[in-house]
């Protein structure tokens, strides 16, 4: 397809200012927290710098490298790095050169180096466990971490990750306590935190970068109508920085809830799931008769990630259903049998609109119904992205969310 630059002067302003418009709406994102930052310094063994070092960052997973050179205090500095598994070397003509593995970069962190190079030949090389000499300068921004073993493992009810927020001793989900239900004015459909004492419309979620908001003006929590935020499958690992924190973060003065996607890497990797909730296995509530009312809840999904092109180019996906079919155990007042044979005929079609007495009598001509009315929820929620490694200096991914969902609710 060919595109022509329009014609006319008026046009050409408007087409590069549009244009400029678009760079200065998403300049902004750039400062938000997506991954990490790598730093450290080279030096010899008597601890003088080493300039002109060559500094290899690799990701394990994707093998996306970049490459660094020195300056003249021997530092470096690589930011905006994403998450992942690295391994880094550090070289110099004269010099043996040095690598780190097994270095974990998580959200939020900011890995400090320091290379020592014995005087020796460049093809000679000391591999190091880097785990034991990293020194992490910005522990408070990590505190908060979930990571990928905690969502994948710790059970959730529902397999909302957000409960997960709770891990961190200054939060606490109040969900149950709010005021309003469903499809009042006050309601929202995710779950509300508050974290250090802030209301839950103070926090920022953040979704690889990109602020990731609920429906409810009062709560900005992300969630589908069944109540939960799905994708577990799809979310590597999360972090909440609360308190102080980096001019990085902002916007809302709460907490910054920072999530990161799965990506593809050089392996294939995936999951099948189906979890089942059934009223077979439930007890009786209080408020119901002799039945159980029904309940079943059906979580299923899949999830795969892999390559398109080894070292370049990476893809992942998740579908995760929802099906909900439950009986709200209801009990109303409503008049007693007697109290409706003995009304007059022009009353009598109003009483119809009252449900049957079919509990005990309270006295006065009032009476108890208890009834199970079904309330039905379905959501689909999917999940595709895609990374590539454009060159050295470059890296590029786009992410698709989507979450559709309805619920009837008697």
């Amino acid at each position: 397809m060919q595109h022509r630059f329009p014609s006319s002067d008026s046009s050409r302003i408007l087409f590069f200012a549009l244009l400029l418009q678009l760079f200065v709406t998403v300049l902004p994102l750039r400062a938000q927290v997506v991954g990490g930052a790598i730093s450290g310094i080279v030096e010899d063994s008597t601890g003088a710098a080493i300039p002109g070092a060559t500094v290899v960052v690799r990701d394990v997973e994707t093998g996306a490298q970049r490459t660094l050179i020195t300056g003249a205090d021997g530092g470096f500095s690589a930011p905006s790095v994403p998450v992942g598994s690295y391994t880094i070397t550090a070289s110099r003509q004269g010099f043996k050169s040095e690598e780190r593995d097994n270095l974990t970069l998580v959200i939020g962190q900011s890995l400090n180096l320091t290379f020592q190079l014995d005087v020796g030949a460049v093809t000679q090389q000391v591999i190091v466990g880097g785990h034991n000499f990293v020194i992490n300068t910005t522990t408070e921004q990590t505190s908060g971490l979930i990571d990928e073993r905690q969502v994948r493992q710790l059970p959730l009810n529902g397999r909302s990750f957000d409960e997960l927020l709770t891990l961190n001793p200054a939060a606490v989900n109040y969900t149950a306590q709010r005021s309003g239900s469903v499809g009042t004015s006050n309601s929202s459909v995710g779950n509300m935190f508050a974290v250090d004492g802030r209301r839950p419309q103070d926090n920022l979620f953040l979704l690889n970068g990109i602020e990731y908001t609920g429906a409810s003006l009062i709560n900005n929590t992300p969630g589908g109508t069944s109540g939960q935020l799905l994708g577990v499958d799809a979310i590597r690992e999360f972090n909440v920085v609360n308190g102080a924190y980096g001019a990085q973060y902002g916007q809302r003065d709460g907490a910054q809830v920072s999530i990161v996607t799965q990506s593809g890497t050089n392996d294939f990797h995936g999951s099948a799931y189906e979890f089942l909730r059934n009223s077979i296995l439930d007890a009786r509530n209080y408020f119901d008769q002799a039945t159980i009312p029904e309940f079943q809840r059906n979580n299923f999904g899949a999830a795969l990630g892999g390559p398109i092109r080894r070292n370049k180019v990476f893809l992942f996906g998740n579908y995760e259903g929802y099906r909900q079919n439950l009986g709200l155990s209801d009990v109303t007042l409503v008049p007693d049998n007697a109290s409706r044979a003995a009304a007059v005929s022009s009353v009598q079609p109003l009483l119809a609109l009252w449900p049957v007495q079919n509990g005990p009598e309270l006295g006065s001509g009032i009476a108890e119904a208890f009834s199970t009315p079904t309330q039905r929820v379905r959501e689909d929620f999917g999940t595709t992205r895609v990374d590539a490694n454009l060159g050295p200096s470059d890296t590029f991914f786009s992410v698709y969310t989507i979450d559709d969902s309805d619920a009837n609710t008697p």
